[in-house]
């Protein structure tokens, strides 16, 4: 019988000021978060996905036109 392995989140150590830490610690207290590691693992996920937003690229008016141009010449559009 094959026993399959719990998948585990690996962590990695990240060092922060000592007073920002205290600050967070007093900010998360009687929230939903367990610890200060915790909480910077929300906010950085956060900010990553706030980025990644950010960089899809968006089209100008001529891109539009040419991709409306070639949708009709397909038949998708009238």
């Amino acid at each position: 019988m094959v026993r399959e392995r719990k998948k585990r989140s690996k962590f990695t150590p990240i060092s922060i000021p000592t007073p920002l830490f205290d600050n967070i610690r007093e900010m998360i207290e009687g929230t939903g978060f367990p610890s200060v590691s915790s909480f910077a693992t929300y906010i950085l996920r956060e900010v990553i996905i706030s980025l990644e937003g950010k960089k899809k690229k968006v089209l100008t008016e001529g891109e539009k036109k040419k991709m409306e141009k070639r949708l009709r010449i397909l038949g998708y559009l009238e």
